[in-house]
């Protein structure tokens, strides 16, 4: 890598103090340049008021260090509760440039990936330190008990697969429960599991639940109240927690504020847009019949979502339940619909209901394109990192056989299709998107590799361990925090969203790649005792076509990992010019030192990580 790329700066707490501050506080910002490039003048610009404003830098003895960068700082003021700023780095060896969050440029660019420092209230700690869970309650595990059926479910077998391609798709019943998962709480603790994230437990009409019926009871197919109770009572008494997930952007056609608003004069009426020049009568979520959209120009909904302690997202927050935080669906189109924009109302309003349940509750929205914009801390504290995780990895990791394939589906893989890309391109994915996200954002957003939505990343790399290992350390590894779609730790596969909604094969361990369950706890396990991990930043120290190194450090620790596709010639890196000494390996592939060198052994697609003392 070039010394201009390795001038570096991150919004961890490394380069940024304090790092809570409030509107009108002082901050020290900080900046590493290495020794060569012998700069005459850093500075930061800053935008106050929508102006721009420039602070000179000066040089300073770093907070870390090894003789081979120069660090620089300048103090900003916090002046808006959203302020950007950039590094202006020229003379010497330098030449002339701006450092932005994307990374550096010799040109003047535009304003759009400056680094972001906000006012606002950092996502709760243990946040920060979570491994998340992903259950589909259906398909997860079943306690045993039995449920009188409504006329909609098709029951299924636990060993039957889904039929993904007729109407009653979305209405198999496979008959996994709430008190299932309390059955299964010792194997997620197992595996490193610290947050269970639940796909919806509201009553509806489909296995999915995406299309509530209300917003006020537990499915009864789920066990109901008592069980959600009862889950939540189980998870709190092992240190874990629980997050909900509720769909502010559409009800089901059955919910009752629906079927009641079929009265011109019904109190819920103006909850949805009635308009008779539309397909159905009504705005419905991509025209689907039985999504209608919620009209936040409605007081009255805002009151009901939103406002008071007996509020949908505050009463569920609150005992007898006690969730610790919504994933709140489609939260990009959430109050959008036509000439109509209230997104940032309803992310404001979600986010002060949340707060006011405590500041040890989170709220994340799932935003499947360019999230940073809608990022900007009074909202969603992050989202699931769909474009600055999981489809850069599985473009980087997927196998031929997907790469090649020439008609694929917009289910099957991102955008329709899987481009083949290197190393340099994955992370150029990556930096542009998170570029565009506060770093509080960003470093709180989930890293996945599958969900319900998508396929599950074991196919996508073609069934490869290996590769599903490289995409684990990935997840562990890179800012963000690690979400596991159940069924993933074994290996489990799936083409499609459906195709991806297995059970899980509690009663056959022949399906199980064991060896995979371990590799992630034994991941888990490094990032619960990483203070890097959880709240360092990230410098790239090597970037080839097939693998990537890079150093996760802060105050207390520095990680050094390596990420590989496939096996690829010794990578050996400069020791002293990274202050790499005293290795111990964490997990993963073998490396030694010598002379002035950090050697690592590739022999496969994989990673691994040491701690670097």
């Amino acid at each position: 890598m070039s010394s201009h790329n390795l001038i570096h700066h991150d919004g961890s707490a490394l380069y940024v103090s304090p790092h809570e501050a409030n509107l009108g506080d002082a901050i020290q910002v900080r900046l590493r340049i290495p020794v060569e490039l012998t700069p005459t003048r850093v500075a930061v610009r800053v935008v106050r008021d929508g102006e721009p404003v420039i602070h000179e830098a000066v040089p300073i003895d770093g907070p870390v260090g090894y003789g081979t960068d120069q660090w620089w700082s300048a103090e900003i003021i916090l002046h808006n509760p959203r302020t950007s700023y950039r590094w202006n780095i020229a003379g010497g060896n330098v030449g002339y440039g701006w450092l932005t969050a994307q990374g550096w440029v010799d040109h003047d660019v535009s304003d759009a990936s400056d680094f972001v420092v906000t006012s606002h209230n950092d996502i709760a700690s243990w946040a920060r330190n979570a491994v998340i869970y992903q259950i589909f309650p259906d398909r997860f595990a079943k306690s045993g008990r039995d449920y009188e059926l409504p006329g909609w479910a098709v029951p299924k077998d636990w060993s039957d697969l889904p039929n993904g391609s007729y109407e009653h798709t979305s209405q198999e019943y496979f008959g996994g429960d709430l008190w299932g998962i309390i059955d299964r709480l010792d194997y997620l603790q197992e595996l490193g599991v610290t947050a269970l994230y639940l796909t919806p437990f509201f009553p509806a009409r489909s296995v999915h639940r995406y299309d509530a019926a209300s917003f006020h009871q537990v499915d009864p197919l789920l066990g109901g109240d008592d069980a959600l109770i009862a889950l939540s009572n189980a998870v709190h008494a092992r240190g874990m927690k629980l997050i909900g997930d509720i769909t502010l952007n559409h009800s089901g056609h059955h919910h009752e504020w629906f079927t009641g608003a079929q009265v011109a004069d019904a109190p819920t009426r103006d909850f949805y847009t009635f308009d008779e020049s539309l397909e159905h009568g009504y705005e419905a979520w991509f025209g689907v019949k039985s999504l209608p959209k919620l009209n936040y120009r409605s007081h009255e909904l805002q009151q009901q979502l939103f406002a008071g302690p007996d509020s949908v997202i505050r009463r569920w927050l609150r005992p007898p339940f006690n969730l610790d935080g919504w994933r709140v669906d489609v939260a990009n189109m959430s109050g959008r619909q036509r000439d109509v924009d209230l997104n940032k109302l309803v992310a404001n309003l979600a986010r002060e209901a949340v707060q006011a349940e405590g500041g040890d509750k989170i709220l994340i929205g799932e935003h499947n394109h360019d999230a940073g914009p809608e990022l900007d801390g009074d909202g969603w504290q992050g989202d699931m990192n769909y474009t600055a995780f999981r489809n850069p990895v599985v473009m980087w990791l997927a196998d031929d056989e997907i790469i090649n394939q020439t008609n694929p589906s917009y289910q099957e893989v991102p955008h329709g299709i899987i481009p083949r890309v290197t190393a340099e391109q994955m992370l150029a994915v990556i930096h542009s998107y998170s570029s565009r996200m506060p770093w509080r954002s960003y470093s709180a957003s989930w890293n996945l590799l599958s969900s319900h939505d998508s396929p599950r990343f074991r196919s996508l790399v073609g069934g490869s361990h290996d590769r599903h290992v490289a995409g684990a350390v990935l997840m562990v590894g890179l800012p963000g925090t690690p979400m596991i779609f159940a069924g993933d730790e074994i290996g489990m596969q799936g083409r499609w969203g459906e195709d991806s909604r297995t059970t899980h094969p509690w009663d056959d361990k022949s399906e199980w790649d064991e060896t995979l369950f371990d590799a992630y706890a034994k991941l888990h396990r490094i990032r619960a005792d990483s203070h890097a991990l959880t709240h360092g930043g990230i410098r790239y120290i090597h970037i080839e076509s097939d693998a990537v190194v890079f150093i996760r450090e802060s105050d207390q620790e520095r990680l050094l990992i390596c990420v590989a596709r496939t096996a690829v010639s010794e990578i050996r890196i400069n020791s002293k010019k990274f202050g790499i000494e005293n290795i111990e390996l964490l997990f993963g592939f073998s490396a030694d030192q010598r002379d002035d060198e950090f050697v690592v052994s590739v022999p496969t697609a994989g990673g691994g990580i040491w701690r670097l003392r």
